[in-house]
């Protein structure tokens, strides 16, 4: 644990994934307990695949004591919003021990997935998708 966390004090980082944002606070605490918008989260995330994606920096790196997660997030899709969260755990925690860094970076964690959608294009149905063409 880093001389940066203090008794009562936190670690905020910010995650992001296609238009979602969040932003992550780590605190100690006397076991893992994490809150998404001020509800638990098998609350917010009601599929175990988007509980998981958001826990898996705490899952898959040894922690030498519990944190305590509080996260506000916004924007994009449910899905969007896990990874974002992934993002910003996987930030905070680096930011609170920097012996973690080389684990996440090898799982892909610290990279933010630069994947959006694409921006519609006049004369075009969609972003790719032409008018068909007809001869007559």
């Amino acid at each position: 644990m880093s001389e940066k966390m203090k008794t009562g004090s936190y670690i905020e980082a910010v995650g992001r994934r296609k238009t979602s944002i969040a932003r992550v606070r780590l605190s100690e605490g006397a076991r893992t307990d994490v809150s998404v918008n001020g509800a638990t989260i098998e609350k917010y995330f009601k599929t175990e695949a988007l509980r998981m994606t958001a826990l898996e920096p705490l899952l898959k790196v040894s922690l030498k004591k519990p944190f305590s997660v509080s996260v506000r997030v916004s924007g994009g899709g449910v899905s969007s919003q896990a990874g974002a969260i992934r993002h910003g755990i996987s930030r905070a925690l680096t930011a609170s021990d920097q012996g973690l860094r080389g684990d996440l970076k090898k799982l892909g964690f610290l990279r933010r997935d630069p994947r959006a959608k694409e921006r519609r294009k006049f004369g075009f149905k969609k972003a790719r998708k032409r008018k068909q063409w007809s001869k007559r």
